[in-house]
Formats: C-alpha cells, sequence, structure tokens
C-alpha cells in the first residue's frame, strides 16, 4: 500500500544494450494511461531523444504527447526531483510516478540513497523498486569484467533478463544460476527484449520495509544438506563448493550474498550496536541487506534494510499465535568478511 501523497520512483539500471531505452521508449511512449515522469540521468550511447523528444535544448522538461515527461539530468538528481515535485503542486505538470534511467556504468547505490538522505525528498517520493536489466548474450562477459554490472545485480530488488531467445537456454540458465548466487533476493524473469508488461514494473515494493523477505528457495536448500546434522541451527552459505550445477566455479564473483537464520532470539542492544559498527566498516562495500528479525521482548516481527551505511528498521507485523519464530538475514556486498559477519552475528543471539 503506497502511502498517500508520496510519488513512487524505480531506477532502472542495467548494462549497454541490455533493452533499458527500449523499454523507456515504450513507458514513454504507449498508451498506459499512467502519466510517468522520466529522468535519464545523463544520456549514454544511445539516447532516445532524437526518436521521440523534439524539444528546445535549454528546456530541461518535456511533456509527451501521451502526458508523461522526460528531463535530462544536467545538475544532480536531488535538485531534478525537487524541480519536478514542485512544478506538480504548482499544477505545471502532471505525472504519478517517476522512472529514473541511470546510465550503463553507473552505481545505482548513491540514487538510491537520494530518497533518504534528504528530509525533502523523503516526504515527497517513495523509492519503489531498483529494477537491473541484465542482457543473456553479453551478460557473463559484462558480469566477469565490469564491476558496475555486478554492483546493478547486487543492488537489484527485480532482474529482467533480456535476450533470452538469441542464445541457448543453457546459457540463461547458467547465467541465472550466477546471479541468484549475486542476488537471492531479487526474483528474475525472463523478457523479449524490453517488451515487459507496466504491472511488472511498477507498484513493485521491492524497497518497502515489510515483513517478508523473498529469499530463493533453490539458494537456501543450496548447502542444507551439508547442515543437517548440528542441533543448533546455523547459517546457510552461498558456496559453490558443493552447488549441483559444476559450471559454477568458473566464476569466483567479488559481489556474494549470505544468509543468517536462527530461530534464537536477538538481544536488540548488541544487535544494534553489532550492525551499527558493521555499516561503519563495511558501509562502502554492503550493497544491500535486509532482514526479519526475531526481537528478545518484543512481540513483533522488526524488519529493518540498508544501502551501505544507510540502515533503517521498523516494527512490522505481531508474530501470530503458533508461528515459529526466527530471523532471517541476507547480506549482498562486495568481498564481505562473512565469517566475520556470521559470527558477530550469532554473538548477539540471547
Amino acid at each position: 500500500m503506497t502511502t498517500p501523497g508520496l510519488i513512487p520512483a524505480t531506477i532502472l539500471t542495467g548494462f549497454l544494450g541490455s533493452g533499458k531505452t527500449t523499454l523507456l521508449k515504450r513507458v514513454l511512449t504507449e498508451a498506459h494511461g499512467q502519466k510517468i515522469a522520466v529522468i535519464e540521468n545523463e544520456f549514454g550511447e544511445e539516447n532516445i531523444d532524437n526518436e521521440i523528444l523534439v524539444a528546445d535544448s535549454n528546456e530541461q522538461i518535456i511533456q509527451m504527447n501521451n502526458g508523461c515527461v522526460c528531463c535530462t539530468i544536467r545538475e544532480d538528481l536531488r535538485s531534478t526531483l525537487a524541480d519536478l515535485a514542485d512544478k506538480r503542486r504548482k499544477g505545471e505538470i502532471q505525472f504519478d510516478r517517476v522512472v529514473i534511467e541511470t546510465t550503463g556504468l553507473a552505481d545505482p547505490g548513491p540514487v538510491a540513497q537520494t530518497f533518504f538522505m534528504d528530509d525533502e525528498i523523503a516526504e515527497t517520493y517513495l523509492l519503489d523498486s531498483v529494477l537491473t536489466l541484465v542482457d543473456a548474450k553479453h551478460g557473463d562477459q559484462q558480469l566477469d569484467t565490469r564491476q558496475e554490472a555486478r554492483r546493478q545485480i547486487g543492488f537489484a530488488d527485480q532482474i529482467f533478463i533480456s535476450k533470452s531467445d538469441l542464445v541457448p537456454e543453457t546459457e540463461t540458465s547458467a547465467l541465472s544460476h550466477r546471479i541468484k548466487h549475486m542476488n537471492p533476493r531479487a526474483p528474475q524473469r525472463k523478457v523479449h527484449f524490453g517488451e515487459v508488461p507496466i504491472a511488472e514494473v511498477f507498484d513493485l515494493k521491492g524497497f518497502n520495509l515489510n515483513a517478508k523477505l523473498e529469499i530463493d528457495p533453490e539458494f537456501l536448500n543450496a548447502d542444507a544438506h551439508g547442515h543437517d546434522h548440528h542441533d543448533h541451527d546455523h547459517h546457510d552459505h552461498e558456496h559453490g563448493e558443493h552447488c549441483d550445477h559444476p559450471h559454477h566455479h568458473a566464476h569466483d564473483d567479488d559481489v556474494k550474498s549470505f544468509v543468517f537464520r536462527s530461530k534464537k532470539a536477538f538481544n536488540p542492544a548488541k544487535l544494534e550496536d553489532f550492525l551499527g559498527a558493521i555499516v561503519q566498516v563495511y558501509g562502502p562495500k554492503l550493497l544491500r541487506y535486509k532482514g526479519v528479525l526475531f526481537m528478545k521482548g518484543s512481540d513483533r516481527k522488526v524488519v529493518f534494510q540498508g544501502v551501505h551505511q544507510l540502515m533503517g528498521s521498523d516494527l512490522g507485523p505481531k508474530w501470530a499465535p503458533g508461528e515459529e519464530k526466527g530471523s532471517k538475514m541476507v547480506f549482498i556486498g562486495i568481498d564481505l568478511p562473512k565469517e566475520v559477519l556470521l559470527q558477530g552475528l550469532e554473538q548477539c543471539l540471547v
């Protein structure tokens, strides 16, 4: 449920050629009945202006014929968002939501942080989700050679794999498996070159603090058989070591994820201190982290998540009668010291 009055925003990211522009063109020209403001975060090689923007270059904001608005950022995102909101309040332009396209080389982190760091923006906009497009044909190579591409996967709330019709199914599934190890909480969907139903792009609530933490079950089961003999429940690993997919060993990506699960309650003060310290030290390397927590002394779930150094938490719903209590957390980051984090979390348990 969107907070009334807040304008939902979607961050669209992905490497050159992954189909972002196709998707945007569709958003900007299709008769979907929604008024959308698209913010182009500097034009890349495949700029769309010559085809559908017939605008005077010194005007930043252009109305499209289907009621959408398009603007290019020549300054920072914060002022563009504030400017759009201001014009909307004055009735000069109309739009229901915002899509921000980052360039193919951009790190979505600072873009996402804009929605939390500035009070004016936080009181006007609601970040709905970060969508990352991956091109099935070139994805592997881009992930091998470009850290930005790996970071874009780590930040994603939803991943669209495009051009899967151009490669053998085995290649797409290997790519999908690789991505899952980097980010097990983002659902993946194959799309045909930017042809995604609008309903699958908006209102995904991927960034909301909610009491559901989706982690791909296949990821969680990957090593269950290796740990069942422990009498205390421990953590799941992201490991390739007994993945059933031999080809996976070829990639040791620096963007990795791991999951912590426990049925014991956390000591709130200890956990807060530990997470605070972790964020201070590893903030730049932490891309996304999320959790639903079982806290001592609270009859409600605690939901927390963060981007880099920014962390937020919220009280979720009450634990239902008979519901098995426990905590589940996922961390996605670059070269994180997994054992240090897992042991530290273990020590925060009651």
